[in-house]
């Protein structure tokens, strides 16, 4: 899809909802905000209603706006912000990379008759926005050719990403990683070489109104408890939407996940992931992916035009990922409502046929479950044709409509650094996404670094400084610079004393 087409989608998507704002001068423009949230109002038929809207928000209600025009520096309007400010983003490209440590920050792009603030990676910088401030709100942005990450939050809570256009940035599109209580609404994103949109070790998330497509995986819901997948638009990625558990991170769980009113389709993209990552084991044709996540529940989706599998629930070993003794590997308490499923495993990739042939099956269904739960459920078990569900009960619930958001009704607060030390926190919420502690993602496990670098901390720091590329099977590592050097060196010793 080209520019201007992608330009038409993103109106037609995010029509209605706009505020004046003001240009350096007395310029009127249009800026793009959807801060109304769309709730379901259907009748709940035994669901508990968790909240009445979507919530999260950010205090801004004092600030004052600091306008960026083109050829200044958005990194220098952050440094003179403060909490409760908004950095006022005006049409222009801007090569560089945003780090926002500072707490009730929005980030806001201007969109003018089509021109847009375009951060601009060139394929050299590694990220376009980082944040790892508390209230952080990003959105009106078009971000392409970074090599790592489009948007990644690090250990931030209430954090809201919106209204942004992401395109070829590499590794992961949006990546809040370690925060709760965040908002990923309206957002474009295609040609990401992992997931699109990832919500690595979260809680209390919504994922809604979203396109992505041309990428590995389109969202991932990994080690994330409470989190809400609804209104999505998911096509031609490898696999269209993930929940899943990689084992080897600090977040053991992943659990009670909507994944809800989605178009998942024609998710037949062949897989270009990293070689030897866990999404690099996806089949081609996967619509919606299962994996050891608990207590998921599938409803209301129209799935269709997925060559390999509608709907596939499995352990950890169809994305050849390693076993992690403190990560049940079984999915568990699935709960499939009625869905729309036609035209599914038309064409499956191999290794979908060979596990159905291994298991005498012949006929490819839209519903397969690999690991044979004896405690999930189906609404309308008639309906579909399956393979592995012959355990699975009538569902007593025919509805999660009153489940409306799972963000939550007040603020949280920052993490405190009585509870989680600096070095833990940045490796939870920086290191993490691509370490994990014995299985192979985007970077090397944790204890292959723990052997190379034994009691040299300093040595992980030099690297991570100024990395220059070692393995030819792992991808370029981004340099960490940007993190202070005491973030540096305490995340370096608590990754060379960590277990599991």
């Amino acid at each position: 899809m080209n520019k201007f087409i992608a330009v038409l989608v993103v109106i037609l998507l995010f029509g209605g909802g706009y505020f004046l704002g003001q240009k350096s001068g007395n310029d009127t423009v249009a800026v793009i905000d959807l801060s109304e949230r769309t709730g379901a109002e259907f009748k709940s038929s035994g669901m508990e209603s968790k909240s009445s809207a979507s919530t999260v928000e950010a205090d801004t209600s004092a600030g004052q706006i600091i306008v960026v025009n083109d050829g200044e520096s958005i990194q220098e309007a952050i440094k003179q912000a403060q909490p409760g400010d908004t950095v006022r983003v005006m049409p222009g490209t801007y090569k560089e990379t945003v780090y926002i440590d500072k707490d009730n920050i929005t980030l806001s792009g201007v969109v003018v008759q089509d021109k847009w603030p375009v951060l601009e990676g060139e394929g050299l910088r590694n990220d376009a926005i980082l944040y790892s401030g508390n209230g952080v709100i990003v959105e009106n942005f078009w971000i392409t050719h970074y090599k790592g990450n489009g948007v990644m939050g690090q250990a931030g809570n209430n954090y809201i990403i919106r209204n942004n256009v992401v395109v070829d940035t590499g590794v992961y599109g949006i990546f809040p990683q370690l925060g709760k209580n965040g908002l990923i609404e309206h957002n474009v994103l295609s040609g990401i070489e992992d997931a699109a949109i990832y919500v690595g070790m979260c809680d209390n998330v919504d994922v809604r109104h979203n396109e992505v497509f041309d990428s590995v995986a389109g969202i991932e819901i990994e080690n994330t408890r409470h989190a809400i997948v609804e209104y999505n638009y998911v096509h031609d990625n490898t696999g269209g939407i993930l929940a899943f558990i990689t084992p080897g991170l600090p977040i053991k769980t992943s659990e009670d996940i909507i994944i809800r009113n989605n178009f998942v389709v024609n998710n037949n993209t062949p897989n270009f992931g990293a070689p030897g990552s866990i999404v690099a084991g996806i089949p081609r044709g996967t619509g919606i992916l299962v994996m050891a996540a608990d207590d998921v529940v599938i409803e209301n989706n129209i799935i269709t035009g997925n060559e390999s599998v509608g709907i596939v629930f499995t352990d950890f070993s169809l994305a050849k990922a390693a076993n992690d003794p403190d990560s049940e590997p079984n999915p568990n308490r699935a709960v499939i409502l009625d869905n729309i499923m036609y035209n599914n495993g038309t064409n499956p990739h191999p290794l979908v046929r060979a596990a159905l042939l291994a298991n005498m099956i012949t006929d490819i269904p839209q519903i397969i479950d690999t690991v044979g739960m004896n405690d999930g459920c189906i609404l309308s078990p008639e309906r579909y044709s399956t393979a592995g569900l012959e355990k699975y009960k009538r569902c007593d619930v025919t509805t999660t409509a009153n489940v409306t958001t799972y963000t939550l009704a007040e603020p949280v607060p920052p993490r405190s650094m009585d509870e989680i030390d600096l070095g833990k926190t940045v490796y939870y919420g920086v290191c993490a996404g691509c370490h994990s502690y014995s299985a192979r993602m985007i970077g090397p496990p944790t204890l292959v670094l723990q052997a190379l670098y034994k009691d040299n901390p300093q040595g992980i720091v030099d690297y991570i400084t100024s990395p220059t590329k070692k393995r030819d099977d792992y991808p370029e590592m981004p340099p960490q610079n940007y993190l202070s050097e005491e973030k540096r060196i305490a995340a370096a010793e608590f990754m060379l004393k960590i277990k599991k």
